[in-house]
């Protein structure tokens, strides 16, 4: 076993992963008959109920073996991290109740690329960014991961047009979908990025059926074109749980 070594790119087959501790039954099982075991997060209770057990509200995994985590729940992830020899990290920024205060951790970085509202990002992730020489993609949108899918490298799926049109600008390939269709609790709508993540090289799962989503043919044919499959972990509706954080592959 081995860490992943490029924050959200699955190189290999996921073995280990932190989830929202919300995650239903079904998509527990499945992901388990993958071969992939989970982590629940704990409640950040600081922030709105839909998102505070969010793995990428409280967390963001950087390269290797490296995590850093809000101060709100420093401890907890200390202590279970630190079993499987993770560097757990304390960020500076405590998560608040209401955006943008509670973004400073949801920061989508795929190869060499990170994407964030810069303004919140925390210091801590700041400096990882400049230390590793990463291209930083400014966006408006701070919640940049749960609102952005990562397919590879230089590919990603969102329904938020700002996004979109930034990476226009940048040698990426972005497909842009339709709004709404993913439940977030007790939220309007839920996002793309929170109801997926990789598993493997070659395989990209989603919290609930994505063929009830009406861009289905659009990701599908979308996410075959970079030679990678779709898996739905339920055949619930799409359920925005926060991105699904890999850890450890085989």
């Amino acid at each position: 076993m081995e860490f992943v070594k490029k924050s959200f790119i699955v190189d290999g087959n996921l073995s280990l992963a932190l989830v929202d501790k919300r995650i239903t039954l079904n998509m527990e099982n499945k992901l388990k008959s993958l071969g992939v075991d989970i982590i629940k997060t704990t409640s950040c209770p600081n922030t709105y109920n839909a998102i505070m057990c969010h793995p990428d509200i409280s967390i963001c995994k950087l390269n290797d073996n490296n995590i850093i985590v809000a101060p709100n729940v420093y401890d907890y992830y200390f202590e279970v991290l630190s079993n499987y020899s993770f560097k757990v990290i304390k960020g500076n920024s405590i998560i608040e109740n209401k955006y943008p205060y509670n973004v400073h951790y949801n920061v989508c970085i795929f190869g060499n690329y990170v994407m964030h509202n810069f303004k919140y990002t925390d210091k801590k992730i700041l400096e990882f960014i400049e230390n590793n020489n990463l291209q930083k993609i400014d966006v408006e949108q701070g919640y940049s991961k749960c609102s952005t899918c990562i397919v590879d490298e230089k590919s990603i799926i969102t329904s938020d047009e700002g996004i979109f049109k930034t990476c226009l600008y940048f040698d990426i390939d972005c497909l842009l979908i339709e709004k709404g269709h993913i439940n977030l609790f007790d939220m309007n709508y839920g996002f793309i990025g929170g109801c997926s993540g990789l598993i493997s090289s070659d395989t990209l799962v989603f919290y609930g059926d994505l063929t009830k989503h009406p861009d289905y043919e659009k990701i599908l044919h979308f996410v075959n074109s970079k030679n990678k499959n779709i898996v739905c972990l339920s055949d619930e509706h799409l359920l925005d749980l926060g991105s699904l954080i890999p850890l450890i592959v085989v």
